[in-house]
């Protein structure tokens, strides 16, 4: 009887673990249904729509649409205004980025070096990053007039002439960058001195002992290492931060002059709102994303491998 007992009960164990097993997978599906919801409705399927309405001459109001393949895309290579906007992003993003990181990083460091202010300090160069651009156009524009902005009456003072800033096809987008600069070097700041006070202190002790001793050795031997992972999270935030760029754009010189500051956000948004082509608008949107998953496969592939997650 015992021998015949022991399968017995060993089989009626098993539906009920498999039952379990099932109310876990359920109850999981359950739990995840809210977010994969959320993404499908608000990430997937508006994606979806702008790729198929790129491929189409839709225009806004309109009661029908039709197919038109690659005219969009190759409209797109012959029109020298998305040539421009696309060179002035290529051009934000190759100023902003470097500086503010760099700058970000020197923040993080001085206010981690200190031992006093530095909440102070961490919530005067955050600032910028609640600041709204909307706000703070008035300020820029007054800070950038060529007449009458402090920008170019201290620049006087040194006997310099300074430039039409905001108004001069040669200045306007260097001016967009500093202002880009000052926005996100707070944020890049922030996230740096999350990755310096993870660092272990004593691996500085112990880099001493090994004879590392200045303050620059003890940059390159401990601390750059070990932000690699936190450099490379920046790197991404920030790249795709200044490819997104429109607020600034919209609220300072609304392309001017003369397209000289059009951006890729801001030729999408005329050309889809203002002479309502959604077809032309959802094909530069699908370029602006191309361009944003070539940039992160680049960082993921080349830059991660040398990073160190020790």
């Amino acid at each position: 009887m015992s021998d015949v007992a022991l399968p017995l009960g060993h089989a009626a164990a098993e539906p009920a673990g498999e039952r379990t097993h099932r109310g876990e997978a359920l109850a999981a599906w359950l739990l995840t249904a809210p977010a994969i919801l959320a993404f499908v409705l608000m990430l997937l399927i508006p994606t979806a729509a702008v790729v198929a309405i790129a491929f189409t001459d839709y225009e806004l109001g309109a009661p029908a649409l039709r197919f038109v393949g690659l005219a969009n895309f190759a409209e797109l290579l012959e029109d020298r205004g998305f040539v421009t906007s696309f060179r002035n992003t290529a051009f934000f993003v190759a100023v902003t980025t470097p500086v503010s990181i760099i700058g970000g990083l020197m923040l993080a460091l001085l206010i981690e070096s200190g031992t006093r202010g530095r909440a102070f300090f961490r919530a005067v160069f955050f600032l910028p990053v609640v600041s709204l651009m909307v706000a703070m156009a008035t300020a820029f524009q007054y800070m950038f007039h060529p007449t009458i902005g402090p920008v170019n009456a201290a620049l006087r003072g040194l006997g310099i002439v300074g430039p039409n800033w905001l108004g001069s096809s040669d200045s306007v987008m260097w001016t967009l960058a500093i202002i880009g600069v000052w926005e996100q070097i707070g944020f890049n700041m922030v996230l740096f001195l999350a990755g310096l006070t993870a660092i272990p202190r004593d691996l500085y002790a112990a880099a001493e002992v090994d004879g590392v001793r200045s303050a620059w050795s003890r940059f390159w031997t401990v601390t750059w290492p070990l932000l690699g992972p936190t450099s490379l999270f920046v790197l991404t935030i920030t790249m795709i931060r200044s490819l997104r760029v429109f607020d600034i754009v919209a609220t300072l010189t609304q392309g001017g002059p003369n397209k000289a500051s059009e951006v890729l956000l801001y030729t999408m948004y005329t050309e889809g709102f203002t002479f309502f082509r959604m077809g032309y608008s959802a094909a530069i949107t699908v370029v602006f994303l191309g361009a944003v998953v070539v940039l992160m496969l680049l960082q993921t592939r080349v830059l991660d491998r040398r990073v160190h997650y020790g």
